[in-house]
């Protein structure tokens, strides 16, 4: 009797084990989440998961598609946030329409199911599309997995290999900030290395201004342009920032128009050009794209083409000053 009942409890689990599909292949592939479902599935990630939902790319991050996504933590959301003057990611969520979320997220993600062992070091082409084309990260490998954005400034894939049923998902230390959807004020406060610059354009009051309508192109010194400045004028930070000279230096750095660095070596093809500026006088930049000053000093040209959705900046290594008033 014994044996006969192991013999029919067997027979049955086996019976069961077949009417559920049995093998573990198809268990596996069954149970295996989609990429929502892995960042919803971590409280690391309620920031990324609000703002899929918001950009209405559920459906699309759960598809059949395979994808790679570089996803944001909830502290990069929160650090994106407070640099822009919000309190936290959920507020920066809240604040941007679907659309500007629609571009910022498909910036994250790559075609294709891409784990850290396929990557390779160069250009790399997100969803995102802009003026017709791909928008493209700069790949590193050298001290990890690193990657660049529109605004020179790098995240750092901090998990690699979160495997999904329709991709994988690289955790990262950042938001990636793409061409073409933030302001040229909000483009600068996310660059550590403009921090001076926007405290200055913040005491000038000119935030209003760089973050209307436009178009504009600042060439924008870097922190250490400044610091370079301060120690040829002889100046404190402080002092340059309480000088009611202040917002005729700063808009001395700002064209009323929007100018591509192709636009700009076009200009000057055949000689030197003088650019008016928006303080009303004018800079002269060579063909050799040196760029001189209203008392004969000389900037060169770090970065071009920072792309704003009001503008453009050209990153420069030194303040420009006017000439000096007769």
């Amino acid at each position: 009797m014994t044996r006969w009942l192991k013999y029919l409890v067997a027979a049955a689990s086996v019976a069961f084990l077949a009417a559920c599909g049995g093998g573990d292949d198809d268990e596996d592939t069954t149970a295996a989440p989609s990429i929502v479902e892995v960042a919803q599935s971590d409280a690391n990630f309620s920031t990324l998961v609000a703002a899929v939902v918001k950009a209405d790319l559920v459906g699309t991050l759960s598809g059949d598609t395979q994808l790679t996504v570089f996803a944001p933590t909830n502290a990069a959301f929160d650090a994106a946030a407070r640099a822009i003057g919000l309190a936290d990611g959920a507020a920066l969520v809240n604040a941007l329409p679907a659309d500007a979320l629609v571009k910022i997220l498909t910036y994250h993600v790559v075609a294709g199911d891409n784990p850290s062992t396929a990557l390779t070091a160069g250009s790399l082409n997100t969803l995102y599309t802009f003026e017709g084309s791909p928008a493209a990260l700069d790949l590193s490998l050298t001290g990890g997995v690193r990657l660049t954005d529109e605004l020179g400034t790098t995240a750092t894939v901090t998990t690699a290999d979160l495997d999904a049923r329709n991709g994988v998902v690289h955790v990262i230390d950042k938001v990636l900030v793409p061409p073409g959807v933030l302001n040229l004020v909000q483009m600068a406060q996310l660059n550590p290395a403009f921090s001076v610059l926007v405290e200055a354009v913040v005491e000038a009051g000119l935030v209003d201004t760089l973050s209307g309508a436009g178009p504009f192109t600042v060439f924008a010194p870097t922190n250490d342009a400044f610091t370079a400045a301060l120690d040829e004028l002889d100046l404190t930070k402080d002092e340059l920032l309480a000088s009611p000279d202040l917002a005729a230096i700063l808009t001395y750095h700002v064209v009323g128009d929007e100018v591509r660095a192709a636009e700009v070596a076009a200009l000057v093809s055949s000689g030197p050009a003088d650019v008016v500026t928006l303080q009303g006088d004018t800079f002269r930049v060579g063909t050799d794209l040196l760029i001189t000053d209203g008392r004969s000093r000389t900037a060169n040209l770090v970065a071009t083409d920072v792309v704003a959705s009001n503008g453009v900046i050209h990153v420069i290594d030194r303040v420009l000053l006017p000439p000096v008033a007769p």
